[in-house]
C-alpha cells in the first residue's frame, strides 16, 4: 500500500466482487505515501493476515535506515512523525512469515527474510524454490508483478499473470504493489488465489493518482514520490 489510500480503497472495492474468504497483506503498509496511519487502520479492519515489510519495520525503528535509499529514508522519517505509538507497536510486532497448509508468504524472499532481499531473477527464484516447502509462495518488495514456476528441475519466469498450477509444479508469485507499481503500468496491482483450483491471478485497477500525488506534495514529501506514480516506476 505504501500509504496510498486511493489505491488501497480501489483494490478493496474490487475485492468486493470476488469470493474472498481471507485477506493476506504482504507488508509495506506505510512508506512513500502521505496517509500511513489511515492505511494501517484500514488493513487492521480487514482482520487480515499481515506480515512485515521493510518500510513497516523501518517506520517502527526495527530495521535500520542505512538499508534504504535517500527518498525512502526521508519518507520513513516523515512517516515516523505521523504514526501513533500504537501504530508503531503494531508494525514492530508484525511477523516475517506466514505459512499454512497451502502457501508461504514473505515480503522479500524466502532466503533470509529478516534482511528483505529482492527476488528479481530466475537465479533468485531457484534459490527460493530450493527451500520452498509448499506448492505456492507469495512475495512483494520489488513492486513488479511476476510469476515464477519450477518443475522437473527447471525454473521459468512467465509473462502471463494468470496460472493454474498442475501437480508437481511449484510457484512463486510476486503480487506487485497496490500503492506504488514499478513495472511501467500505473495501475494498482493485487492478487487472487483460488486454493481449490490452484489458480493464481494478478489483477490491475485504476485509482485516483492525481489525488494521491496532491496529498504527497501537500505533505512536503519529495515530489519524486508523487511523479513516479504516473509512470508506474
Amino acid at each position: 500500500m505504501h500509504g496510498n489510500m486511493e489505491a488501497l480503497e480501489a483494490v478493496l472495492k474490487a475485492y468486493k466482487d470476488e469470493s474472498i474468504d481471507r485477506f493476506i497483506c504482504l507488508g509495506d503498509i506505510v512508506g512513500y505515501g502521505a496517509e500511513p496511519s489511515m492505511c494501517v487502520s484500514e488493513i487492521q479492519r480487514l482482520n487480515a493476515v499481515i506480515i512485515a515489510g521493510n518500510h513497516d519495520w523501518g517506520a517502527a525503528g526495527t530495521f535500520g535506515l542505512e538499508n534504504f535509499s535517500v527518498y525512502a529514508k526521508e519518507a520513513i522519517l516523515w512517516t515516523r512523525e505521523k504514526l501513533s505509538i500504537k501504530d508503531k507497536r503494531f508494525l514492530e510486532h508484525l511477523p516475517l512469515r506466514y505459512i499454512d497448509e497451502n502457501i508461504v508468504c514473505v515480503h522479500g524472499a524466502l532466503r533470509d527474510p529478516e534482511t528483505f532481499p529482492y527476488l528479481h531473477t530466475i537465479e533468485h527464484a531457484r534459490e527460493d524454490f530450493n527451500i520452498l516447502k509448499r506448492s505456492f509462495a507469495f512475495i512483494g518488495h520489488t513492486h513488479i508483478p511476476q510469476v515464477f514456476t519450477f518443475a522437473a528441475g527447471k525454473a521459468q519466469a512467465l509473462s502471463r499473470q494468470r496460472i493454474r498450477l498442475s501437480p508437481g509444479k511449484l510457484c512463486i508469485c510476486n503480487v506487485g504493489s497496490v500503492g506504488q507499481p514499478r513495472d511501467g503500468i500505473p495501475l494498482a496491482s493485487y492478487c487472487i488465489f483460488d486454493t481449490k483450483k490452484k489458480l493464481v491471478e494478478i489483477k490491475r485497477i485504476k485509482y485516483n493518482i492525481s489525488q494521491t500525488q496532491s496529498k504527497i506534495k501537500d505533505a512536503f514529501l519529495p515530489e519524486f514520490l508523487a511523479a513516479r506514480l504516473s509512470q508506474g516506476r
